[in-house]
C-alpha cells in the first residue's frame, strides 16, 4: 500500500502517467495498473484526463489530502526513532531570501556541519512570499527572512538586528560626511532592490518614514549588484555593511535619522514536529548569528 500511495502522490504531482513513471523508474504500463488497483480498492475515480493532462479529481483531491497527512506522519515516526539511536543526524530543511545566501547561510551551515558531520541541508531560495510559502506548505523547517506578511500560522523571532547604511562612490560630495540623515539623499538617483526582495520593503519604509520616495534607477537583485552600480557611480543605495563592499569604490556612511536597521527573522509554521537536530541548529544560530557579516 505504501508504494501505491507514493506512486499516486507522484502522479498527482507531475499529472502524466509518463513523467511519474520516469521519476519513479518504474514503467508506465505498471503505474498504470498501481493506480487502477488503488481506485477500485478505494471504489472511486481518482483523477480525469484534461486533454493530455490528468487532474485530480474531487476523491482525489480529499485522498491526496489524507495520504500527504499519512506519509508525514511516518516520515515523524522515522525521524523520531533516529533520534533514539543519534539526535543529530537527518535532514535540515530551510528557505531563505536571497540576500541571506551570500554570507550568512553558508557560514553558518559550514560551522555547524564541523560540529554535526552528518547533518545534511536540504535549501530552497527565493524572495520573501516564496519563504513564507515554503513555510506554510510544510517543505521547509524554517525559514530566514526579513520583514514580511507573517500569517496568524507562522511563529517568527528576531535573531538579528543589522545597521543599514547610506553607501555612495567614493568621489561623492557626500562621501566624506561621517554620518547623514536619510533624507539628505532624496534627490539622488537610488540603486534600489526588486519587489518582494527584503531589502526593497525596509528601504521604502525608512524613506517614507524620512518623508521622501527615493528616486529608483535601477532594480537588483542581490547586494553585490547593489554595490557595482553605485561604485560606477550610477546613484546611491541603502545596504548593510556586507563582506564584499570592500572590494567596491564605496563609502559607507551611517544614518543619523533616522534610526536605519533591517530585522533578521527565524520563522517557522505552528504546531509542527520539530526535530531535535533542527532545534539545535534553530539554537546555534541564535549563539553565532551576531558574530557573522552578511
Amino acid at each position: 500500500m505504501n508504494k501505491q500511495l507514493e506512486y499516486f502522490r507522484k502522479v498527482a504531482e507531475t499529472e502524466s502517467f509518463t513523467k511519474a513513471a520516469e521519476q519513479l523508474f518504474i514503467s508506465q504500463p505498471a503505474l498504470s495498473r498501481s493506480i487502477k488497483f488503488l481506485e477500485n480498492e478505494l471504489g472511486v475515480p481518482l483523477f480525469e484526463r484534461k486533454g493530455r493532462i490528468l487532474k485530480l479529481n474531487h476523491y482525489g483531491e480529499i485522498f491526496l489530502e489524507k495520504v500527504e497527512e499519512s506519509i508525514s506522519a511516518l516520515e515523524e515516526g522515522k525521524t523520531l526513532l533516529k533520534e533514539l539511536v543519534d539526535p543529530f543526524t537527518g535532514t535540515i530543511r530551510i528557505s531563505f531570501i536571497h540576500t541571506l545566501g551570500n554570507n550568512l547561510v553558508p557560514e553558518l551551515i559550514s560551522k555547524f556541519q564541523k560540529i554535526y558531520k552528518h547533518v545534511n541541508f536540504q535549501l530552497y531560495q527565493g524572495d520573501a512570499g516564496a519563504v513564507i510559502e515554503h513555510i506554510e506548505s510544510g517543505k521547509v523547517d524554517f525559514g530566514i527572512l526579513m520583514e514580511a506578511n507573517f500569517s496568524e500560522d507562522i511563529i517568527y523571532e528576531t535573531v538579528k538586528n543589522e545597521e543599514l547604511f547610506v553607501i555612495v562612490p567614493k568621489n561623492h560630495p557626500l562621501a566624506s560626511k561621517k554620518s547623514l540623515p536619510l533624507n539628505l539623499i532624496k534627490d539622488e538617483p537610488f540603486i534600489g532592490f526588486k519587489e518582494g526582495i527584503g531589502l526593497r520593503a525596509v528601504a521604502d519604509k525608512l524613506c517614507l518614514k524620512a518623508g521622501f520616495s527615493p528616486n529608483i534607477t535601477f532594480e537588483g537583485q542581490q547586494v553585490g549588484t547593489v554595490n557595482g552600480f553605485v561604485s560606477a557611480g550610477l546613484g546611491v543605495s541603502l545596504v548593510p555593511k556586507n563582506r564584499g563592499i570592500s572590494e567596491f569604490d564605496i563609502q559607507c556612511i551611517p544614518v543619523s535619522n533616522p534610526v536605519c536597521f533591517r530585522n533578521i527573522n527565524l520563522a517557522w509554521k505552528k504546531d509542527i514536529f520539530i526535530p531535535k537536530v533542527v532545534n539545535e541548529f534553530k539554537n546555534f544560530i541564535y549563539k553565532h548569528i551576531a558574530a557573522i557579516q552578511i
